[in-house]
């Protein structure tokens, strides 16, 4: 559907959590009209609509799953989430966060009541898993296997993290994995496969947040598997309803990742 300037200028100044949402919103309510574009006085008279009492509290589910562009062919992924985004949406909605929420805060629900959790493939993190409560970055670990090398420097290069240099009297690459963020690039331009897949899964980061007081969120040591990620979101929706009073973020009751993880 086609916007004017003015109506997307409008729609930007929404907090990018829930523009997607909001965005989506304003085309559906102007295609109940039978209108093709979007105009500024539509979205105003959604906005209206959405901040009158009890508005917003009609479009929140409780919880956000959101992922990157990785799923759509990005050449930047290492490890796709997609499949894990639908598993950790059926677990998030069994858990029922909504009922939970109207249970415990008082006062109409806002979007930042929500329990997010994004996930990206790659560690560019495009959808901004730091700002979340559960960030979740697909990774790869590299290493060196018997495999000739040439010493062609490719790996060197396309490495961002300067986690590579070569050994030209043992003519091999050595990575730093201090400085590794496993991003599967040095894999995937080795030509002569000398770099190769160790280990892939995902690094979990818990409790950030943005707001008045914003906070990164603290990752989880190692890379996961699928399973022990979804192992991780149980524990910490479980740790969540014990221990959140009246809308309190996972961030605000989680003083460090061990009390949910160990």
């Amino acid at each position: 559907m086609k916007w004017s300037l003015d109506a997307d200028h409008a729609i930007k100044k929404v907090p990018f959590f829930a523009r997607k949402k909001v965005r989506k919103k304003v085309e559906d309510f102007v295609a109940q009209k039978k209108k093709t574009s979007v105009e500024l006085s539509d979205v105003n008279e959604l906005k209206k609509k959405f901040l009158s009492k009890g508005g917003m509290e009609k479009e929140i589910k409780g919880y956000e799953v959101t992922t990157c562009f990785g799923g759509a062919g990005c050449p930047n992924t290492a490890n796709s989430g997609t499949r894990l985004a639908k598993n950790i949406e059926t677990i998030i909605e069994k858990e029922n966060i909504l009922s939970f929420l109207k249970e415990t805060v008082k006062g109409d629900l806002k979007f930042h009541h929500e329990f997010r959790v994004s996930l990206s493939d790659c560690p560019n993190a495009c959808s901004r898993p730091q700002i979340v409560d559960i960030g979740i970055i697909g990774a790869v670990l590299p290493d060196i296997c018997d495999e000739g090398c040439t010493l062609c420097r490719a790996c060197v290069e396309v490495c961002d993290e300067n986690a590579i240099t070569l050994d030209e009297d043992n003519e091999k690459p050595l990575i730093d994995y201090d400085r590794c963020l496993m991003c599967a690039k040095c894999i995937k331009v080795c030509p002569t496969g000398t770099i190769v897949e160790k280990e892939k899964g995902f690094r979990v980061m818990l409790g950030g947040r943005l707001g008045r007081h914003p906070r990164l969120a603290i990752e989880i040591a190692g890379l996961h598997t699928h399973d022990g990620v979804l192992h991780i979101v149980q524990k910490c929706l479980k740790f969540y309803k014990e221990k959140s009073k009246n809308g309190q973020r996972f961030s605000h009751i989680l003083s460090s990742v061990d009390q949910v993880v160990t």
